[in-house]
């Protein structure tokens, strides 16, 4: 019998009640995450991607105006659970998340070592000195020495306090981390150091990721199937390989046309326009109103089409399985 998948997403919905009406976030999203495996979230800034990865914390704020569809973990459905035991079995027990621009979340006035431990102390009621050495041993796993952790954030330079917070993560060992744009505030060295603790990570230990991001170039480093977003829904979901090698939707395409490359000829391509309103999506295609391909099928919304290689593609130039 075959082992469910790490994690498995189906038609999940965030939407938001705000001033101006209600904001549609997360719109159907279906997400496949096996164990060890690295999924890179790509997609343009406020497309969705944050708001996904606080669905699947149910890191939620106020205003919520829908949250539903199905999040299993391991066959497990965790959208049946309370709060309570969601908060005991699942956050930061079997996930954990680095928040975006998380190296400037430290408490200044709290040494690191103590926000490192704390998660073992709150989570799994660990005593203090436990937790510490715990803590020192992540720390050396994250590439930083243990001496760190008498200091404070101030004291650490901020690809340590990135590595920092990729501890805080990881010290209680959960299955999936997801890392939301970990390292947007970093110079290009920091950047593909703290992707190198990562690869290493999962290597040796197993553990999955979710990276979230729109840098294409960093990502494609670590990542074993990519998925694509924009407008609230998932466009593209495929291998890494097939992703960047041969992306299917048409903004995956454009996506890969506009990033520079070494030794390429041709000027990098910017895509025209702007993404579709989330207050009022389209009924049809959220991408048609920027796509080179449109045509008159594209006034209804595609259904996620099956590809061969376990690829989903959500746009009718594939229906039927055609290219």
């Amino acid at each position: 019998m075959a082992r469910a998948p790490l994690l498995q997403v189906e038609d999940l919905k965030l939407s938001y009640r705000t001033e101006r009406g209600i904001l549609h976030a997360v719109d159907g999203v279906d997400l496949t995450l096996n164990r060890g495996e690295a999924l890179v979230l790509l997609g343009e800034s406020g497309c969705g991607k944050s708001s996904l990865a606080k669905a699947l914390l149910r890191l939620l704020p106020r205003n919520v105006d829908t949250f539903s569809g199905r999040v299993a973990f391991d066959g497990t459905d965790t959208m049946t659970y309370s709060e309570e035991r969601f908060r005991r079995e699942v956050r930061w027990v079997r996930v954990s998340m680095v928040m975006q621009a998380a190296m400037n979340a430290l408490n200044p006035v709290v040494k690191v070592g103590e926000q490192v431990a704390e998660p073992l102390r709150v989570h799994q009621g660990w005593s203090s000195e436990r937790a510490f050495a715990r803590a020192e041993e992540v720390f050396g796993r994250v590439g930083i020495a243990g001496d760190f952790l008498r200091r404070y954030p101030f004291e650490l330079s901020g690809g340590m306090r990135q590595r920092a917070v990729l501890a805080m993560a990881l010290v209680t060992e959960p299955d999936l981390v997801i890392l939301d744009e970990p390292t947007s505030a970093l110079d290009v060295l920091t950047q593909a150091s703290i992707m190198n603790v990562l690869k290493r990570i999962k290597q040796e230990h197993g553990t999955s990721f979710i990276l979230i991001t729109h840098d294409v170039g960093t990502s494609s480093e670590i990542a074993d199937r990519v998925a694509l977003m924009y407008a609230g829904q998932i466009v593209e979901q495929s291998d890494a390989g097939s992703f960047f090698g041969d992306p299917a939707h048409p903004y995956a395409k454009l996506l890969m046309s506009s990033v520079p490359r070494l030794h390429q000829r041709e000027k990098p391509i910017h895509i025209g326009g702007e993404p579709p309103s989330m207050f009022e999506p389209p009924s049809g295609c959220r991408f048609a109103d920027r796509c080179p391909s449109r045509f008159a099928r594209c006034d209804e919304m595609p259904p996620p089409l099956e590809l061969p290689g376990d690829r989903r593609v959500r746009c009718w130039l594939f229906e039927g399985g055609r290219r």
